[in-house]
């Protein structure tokens, strides 16, 4: 129960991918019948693996404050932690933190790891929110994260679009 928020993103996000998000396409074919070696027929399927984004920008607004933020979990910066982050982002990890017993924002971050990589690209700014893909050490295949300006500064968060895609609509019968 120690990981952090981004451990939760991470597997949200590999559960999109693979179920076949909004962007995903249909990576799999069905190439009709074929024998089998007891003799009977069967569909097989033939599976893509998904070609990775390609990068658009190497975020040159957000990775500051990313930069910041792989800096501050690796010296154990707790005041520095508290000034990269969101005010949602700080209540919601103080209300697990508070859940899990958990003393210190450091403490709660001990599973994240940025030694060795800590990058961001493919920032995408709309007014005062913006998404980038962030990489580290504990997500090397990166997953995208959202920003916010909170008096004129960029401010990690802990939301992700694939988890705000996943949420509930509100007219669950609209469909119908």
């Amino acid at each position: 129960m120690r990981r952090s928020i981004l451990f939760s993103i991470v597997a949200a996000s590999i559960f999109v991918t693979a179920c076949g998000g909004p962007s995903a396409t249909n990576n799999t074919a069905n190439t009709g019948n074929a024998n089998t070696s007891n003799g009977n027929t069967g569909d097989v399927l033939a599976v893509k693996t998904p070609t990775p984004e390609q990068t658009t920008n190497n975020a040159p607004t957000l990775t500051p404050v990313f930069k910041s933020f792989c800096d501050a979990v690796n010296k154990k910066d707790e005041a520095a932690l508290r000034k990269i982050y969101s005010a949602d982002a700080l209540k919601s990890i103080e209300q697990q933190m508070k859940t899990n017993n958990i003393k210190t924002l450091t403490e709660y971050l001990e599973d994240d790891k940025y030694k060795t990589t800590c990058e961001v690209r493919n920032e995408q700014i709309n007014g005062d929110q913006a998404v980038a893909e962030i990489r580290g050490d504990t997500y090397p295949n990166g997953i995208k994260i959202i920003f916010v300006k909170e008096n004129g500064e960029w401010k990690l968060t802990t939301r992700s679009p694939a988890i705000e895609s996943m949420k509930p609509t509100g007219n669950v019968n609209a469909a119908k």
